[in-house]
């Protein structure tokens, strides 16, 4: 029997994950919100370290070199917004933390690549990361494509159009109604000839 806590987690955790190692170049696939807008962000750069592998707190820290400026990043194995991760190399590394890395540049910076079978390592399917990636390509491409956003934005000014139209149609017959009522019922009496 598993404890209170081993259940909890377990629901958190994805089902199954890509086999990273350190010394693997890998390609992060990463839900990006800006403002009111989601986007797919990929990081590519060398794995120098992954920790608690089999724990739901599992990260990773990938680093990469951008504009002559050392970037790393820290991730979340089983965390939603990780979307897909991709080993692009493997590389034969003796150790689990790649600290010395930081420091060498150049070629010295180079590993010794290992043969491995990247489809069988990347084979990992998560289908509702596969779903919300799909659904975020499709938002960018209603964004950028004025024809569909033209059309769409019509459509919805002309049901607006017709909503706002069926009431005054409405509300008009009503006040045409209620003079006529008001009118009847405030009318005087008709004076009555009381002339001698």
């Amino acid at each position: 029997m598993q404890s209170v806590t081993q259940q909890i987690t377990d629901k958190y955790k994805k089902k199954a994950v890509v086999d990273i190692r350190s010394g693997d170049t890998a390609r992060v696939h990463q839900k990006v919100r800006e403002g009111g807008k989601e986007r797919i962000q990929i990081f590519e750069g060398l794995v120098l370290r992954v920790t608690r592998r089999d724990s739901l707190s599992a990260s990773f820290i990938v680093r990469r070199v951008a504009s002559g400026v050392g970037v790393e990043k820290t991730y979340l194995l089983h965390s939603p917004n990780i979307l897909k991760i991709e080993v692009v190399k493997r590389s034969k590394v003796r150790r689990n933390y790649l600290t010395y890395m930081r420091e060498l540049t150049g070629k010295s910076a180079r590993l010794s690549g290992v043969d491995f079978d990247k489809q069988a390592v990347n084979a990992i399917h998560d289908e509702a990361a596969e779903a919300e990636e799909e659904r975020i390509h499709e938002k960018q491409v209603e964004a950028y494509d004025p024809e569909a956003a033209k059309a769409e934005k019509a459509a919805e000014e002309a049901e607006a159009a017709a909503v706002t139209a069926e009431a005054p149609k409405d509300e008009a017959t009503k006040l045409e109604e209620q003079p006529k009522e008001r009118a009847e019922a405030n009318a005087p009496a008709e004076p009555q000839n009381t002339a001698k």
